[in-house]
């Protein structure tokens, strides 16, 4: 079957991949859209982030909807229906896997990280646990969009926004407009989305934040030095957590959710150690899946405005260049290695 191989920096090649492999019990799936991540763009630009390498060719693609290719009754599930897959495979039974972990889970195996092979192909298995069924109403690309949003719950969960108090968020790729808009549920006060590229900013405070601009400053600038109560950072800059210590207030908080380019954050110690302030940072995701399903249900979040491209499997190289040198005003791309589902025929741009 055909996929698509992450090979080196920016050098992505369509090739044979053979029928994955089953353990007893998985389920054979087909794959019907895959988004294209921030991590997968670390991969495609810098050869890896931090132990994980791009050693040899593998196929990325850790976000993504499928169909089952068979009948499992065993699970209350038909061939053709559409399921979201958490693309983790941990352990299970480690010291952090018992805590109820699993997203810190050292021995995971995750799909779409070298060495391990991911969904930009036509099939894949998954454990039954990882696969969730949504509403028949769903379009592949929502389904897509789940765990991205899964991502983003983890990261309030951490966060914990209190009521009406204020908050920066930096960032406005994906997940930082997945972010703002649970932040807008949580019931905080004043929001600042920051983002340099400016059609980012724009759709952030389409999406409901008070006030969006080029830098962090602005914050600053607002509310006369004192800062942001909550900052979460989104960006893949080595120096977004020295920005999110500068909008800080005394005392605050900040969760690091970005992952850097060069896998290295420059930080001013003095800084953070002196205004005191409360650091977590996200890993993933923990157990979200049925809450991230209700939110889209519930027309509580929209998933669909995140997504700005559409491509086919033979258009892969194409989609990951747009992505990460921001083309045609790119928010999220998303591949359907089995032609497209729900939208208009044609290519590129949706």
């Amino acid at each position: 079957m055909q996929a698509a191989f992450l090979h080196g920096i920016r050098d992505i090649r369509l090739g044979d991949l053979e029928s994955p492999l089953r353990e007893p019990g998985d389920v054979l799936l087909t794959v019907s859209a895959v988004g294209l991540c921030g991590s997968d763009l670390h991969y495609y630009l810098e050869g890896g982030i931090g132990a994980a390498q791009v050693r040899r060719p593998f196929v990325p693609g850790h976000e993504f909807a499928a169909r089952l290719a068979e009948d499992r009754p065993d699970l209350g599930l038909a061939a053709g229906q559409l399921v979201a897959v958490d693309p983790a495979r941990p352990c299970g039974h480690c010291e952090w896997c018992r805590r109820g972990h699993h997203n810190l889970c050292p021995d995971t195996v995750f799909a779409g990280a070298p060495p391990q092979n991911g969904a930009l192909t036509e099939q894949i298995t998954a454990r039954p646990d990882q696969i969730f069924a949504v509403p028949e109403r769903f379009t592949p690309t929502q389904t897509v969009m789940l765990e991205p949003l899964g991502v983003c719950i983890h990261a309030i969960d951490l966060a914990k926004p209190r009521l009406l108090e204020t908050v920066a968020l930096l960032g406005c790729g994906p997940i930082g407009l997945g972010i703002l808009q649970l932040l807008k549920l949580s019931g905080v006060g004043r929001i600042w989305a920051i983002d340099p590229l400016d059609y980012r900013a724009a759709l952030a405070g389409r999406l409901g934040a008070d006030a969006v601009a080029p830098s962090y400053r602005a914050v600053l600038d607002d509310t006369d030095g004192r800062g942001a109560d909550l900052v979460i950072e989104a960006t893949n800059a080595p120096e977004g957590f020295q920005h999110a210590a500068e909008a800080a207030a005394i005392g605050g908080r900040v969760v690091l959710v970005g992952i850097p380019e060069g896998d290295r954050y420059t930080v001013e110690a003095s800084l953070i150690r002196r205004k005191g302030l409360k650091i977590k940072t996200s890993r993933r995701m923990g157990s979200v899946y049925p809450r991230a399903i209700a939110l889209v249900a519930g027309g509580r979040v929209d998933v669909d405005a995140l997504v700005s491209h559409h491509f086919d499997l033979d258009q892969t190289a194409e989609a990951f260049a747009t992505q990460a040198d921001y083309r045609d005003h790119a928010v999220k791309s998303i591949v359907h290695p089995n032609g497209r589902e729900n939208r208009p025929a044609g290519t590129g741009r949706a």
